[in-house]
């Protein structure tokens, strides 16, 4: 099975969380976490600056570290490190996704989230990182 290793934002602002809607692929319509795959030699860090840039179109900074989750897709094996992230610079756009949602804590289970972000759900509640 293939392997993907990916970094993904959870952007936080005034207690809530960007959620986006895929808007193409196998997963279209479902909501993630903004991100994309580590280039070779890249830190999971360095990942999800450069993929918020390309496609948002806005700079952010990480804060820390949430969780890594590793969640078997029927396609492929994912490998997902998630960083508490804010915008620095620029104001999110969606260059390729379909739709974005500010979730406050009581609407994190109101959108169709993939399966590996239900996990990373549970460590952003658990942590507190949406009040």
């Amino acid at each position: 099975m293939k392997s993907i290793e990916v970094a993904a934002a959870i952007i936080q602002e005034n207690g809530r969380i960007l959620a986006t809607q895929r808007g193409y692929g196998n997963y279209e319509g479902y909501w993630e976490f903004p991100g994309g795959k580590l280039e070779p030699g890249e830190s999971g860090e360095q990942a999800v600056v450069r993929e918020l840039e390309e496609e948002m179109g806005a700079e952010v900074a990480v804060d820390r570290h949430v969780i890594s989750v590793e969640y078997d897709y029927p396609e492929f094996h994912l490998l997902m490190h998630c960083y508490l992230c804010h915008v620095v610079q620029g104001e999110l756009k969606l260059l390729e996704h379909h739709a974005a949602k500010w979730l406050a804590a009581d609407q994190l289970d109101s959108v169709k989230w993939l399966g590996a972000d239900i996990e990373v759900l549970e460590a952003i509640k658990e942590q507190g990182i949406v009040g």
